[in-house]
């Protein structure tokens, strides 16, 4: 299993074997790509868009999707996946990214916002021209825009999953077996401020395991200042050793922050001993690594 990381910076640290950049943002900012890096693109959330042009929201029976609808629980501003002109912006995007020494693309917030989205005119139009219903043309939807992303992406082709292993499709259409005919792994984020409960985490990896047809990273939360929220995060991880795996990454501010983890996890005698008393293999030979550099 692989050790990496998901960074807001356009920067390696040694001793991790992936590195993934943030290149675009929920919130509308974009930035140039990150030269041998993975860079990972938010598709259709872009607050700085839809302020600058309201109609483009995606649209339902109970408002828009947007953050301030209390109707729903949504973590971001959706734009319309199928509004022509931003769908453009996102490829002609793609294209710049193509043309840099890039590792890949990865692509985050490619879907609806959720199970009521999109009833705006142009959505329900094509929904009726497809014959199709609700569920499988929201589907075929988004696995369209995801092999036009693809003919444009230079390197590796990943996309981040929403975590939810059971509804995924009728929420958010996300075709799991599909998408897994264009990609080259799924991108798992399961953050939280902490994984001093951790057990959710297994049970979600698991799942996740099982259902793809491609192999699965993990993205775990490391923006944790304080020794016991790291003690549970490098647990979590050695938990997560265990499973078929082909990399766990650690979202972090920045260089000093992947480092402050690393360097936890091999000056910490008291993780050290647990870590030999359960002997994970593969979490062992990670903190091994760590210690020739830190």
């Amino acid at each position: 299993m692989k050790i990496g990381l998901v960074t807001y910076t356009p920067e390696k640290v040694s001793g991790y074997d992936m590195h993934v950049y943030y290149s675009k943002w929920a919130d509308g900012q974009v930035f140039p790509a990150a030269k041998d890096m993975q860079n990972d693109v938010t598709c259709f959330c872009d607050a700085k868009a839809i302020r600058g042009k309201p109609d483009i929201v995606a649209v339902s029976a109970k408002g828009a999707a947007l953050r301030k609808n209390r109707r729903f629980n949504l973590p971001f501003d959706y734009v319309c996946p199928t509004q022509p002109e931003y769908r453009t912006n996102v490829f002609n995007y793609l294209k710049t990214l193509g043309k840099e020494r890039i590792e890949g693309v990865t692509l985050n917030l490619y879907h609806f916002p959720e199970q009521e989205f999109c009833t705006c005119p142009r959505c329900t139009e094509l929904k009726r021209k497809s014959g199709l219903n609700w569920t499988e043309w929201r589907a075929q939807t988004i696995t369209a825009f995801l092999r036009e992303a693809k003919a444009l992406v230079k390197g590796t082709f990943a996309v981040e999953m929403y975590p939810d292993p059971l509804m995924a499709k009728e929420r958010f259409g996300i075709d799991f077996d599909a998408i897994a005919e264009l990609v080259d792994y799924f991108h798992v984020p399961l953050s939280s401020r902490d994984y001093l409960t951790n057990y959710w985490v297994d049970i979600l990896t698991r799942d996740f395991i099982k259902l793809l047809k491609k192999p699965v990273v993990v993205e775990l939360s490391a923006e944790m200042p304080s020794d016991d929220k790291i003690d549970a995060l490098l647990k979590t991880v050695g938990y997560l050793s265990r499973h078929n795996l082909m990399a766990v990454l650690l979202l972090v501010k920045d260089a000093a922050n992947a480092k402050q983890v690393a360097q936890f996890a091999v000056h910490n005698a008291e993780f050290r001993d647990w870590l030999k008393k359960v002997e994970f293999e593969e979490m062992n030979r990670i903190v091994d690594n760590w210690a020739k550099t830190y």
